[in-house]
């Protein structure tokens, strides 16, 4: 049962346990997840302070930021009572800032020689999205990255994508390879069989400007699935 000191809130706490205060004197590192989300939650109600919504919202979906990012704006909001549509827009965007800024992480420089080096690139950005996106990341003959596009967007269980497009980004930067990227937000790791037609496709209009596909990768929540890994690329 709470006490009234209980229902005054963050401000009635030790400095040193207020998330604010906290972050300000130790740095963002030292806040814990739910510390983290509770400052953008900002306040709480009669009966939770921020803090104990922060930690509700965290133990509805295992803990993880991922499945928080797998929720709408609606879901985040009826989840928990006490954090209504202008909070769930504040941790969505939050959420959002966060997938975009890996999106922006400048690509290493190292060559690609890995299924698991391929994948480092693109799960950042494609694992916790709700829908499918394709993506296409462009080598030197020395398989070290040159630039990534995304070339499809579409809905959970597909999404569009024109050849053309990946051809003309790969003849742009006179790419010599190329590895091909699409997420399945489903959690199946398995190729569809679509899948596997596209990526015929992309090899063969790719070798017509001798430019090599290396891999295509599967992104999931979970993990990724690789053509190469599965010897399947040039089925």
């Amino acid at each position: 049962m709470r006490t009234k000191e209980n229902l005054r809130g963050i401000k009635s706490w030790s400095e040193d346990d207020r998330p604010r205060e906290k972050m300000m004197q130790k740095g963002v590192s030292a806040l814990s997840n739910a510390e983290l989300l509770a400052i953008l939650i900002a306040t709480g109600t009669q009966e939770h302070t921020a803090l104990d919504l922060a930690k509700l919202l965290l133990a509805n979906n295992g803990d993880s930021f991922g499945r928080l990012a797998h929720l709408s704006v609606a879901e985040l909001a009826s989840q928990v009572k006490g954090i209504g549509s202008a909070k769930s827009v504040t941790i969505a965007a939050a959420l959002e800032i966060g997938r975009r800024r890996a999106a922006e992480t400048p690509l290493e420089l190292q060559p690609i020689q890995s299924s698991a080096q391929a994948a480092a690139v693109f799960s950042p950005m494609l694992m916790d999205l709700p829908h499918e996106e394709f993506w296409v990341l462009l080598l030197s003959r020395a398989n070290k990255p040159l630039a990534k596009y995304r070339v499809g967007m579409g809905g959970v269980h597909a999404t569009p994508v024109d050849v053309r497009i990946i051809l003309k980004h790969a003849v742009v930067h006179l790419a010599a390879g190329m590895v091909l990227c699409h997420n399945h937000p489903s959690g199946t790791k398995k190729p569809s069989s679509a899948d596997i037609q596209l990526t015929q496709q992309i090899i063969k209009a790719a070798t017509a400007l001798q430019v090599n596909v290396l891999d295509h990768i599967i992104i999931t929540p979970d993990g990724y699935f690789s053509f190469s890994d599965e010897q399947i690329l040039n089925r």
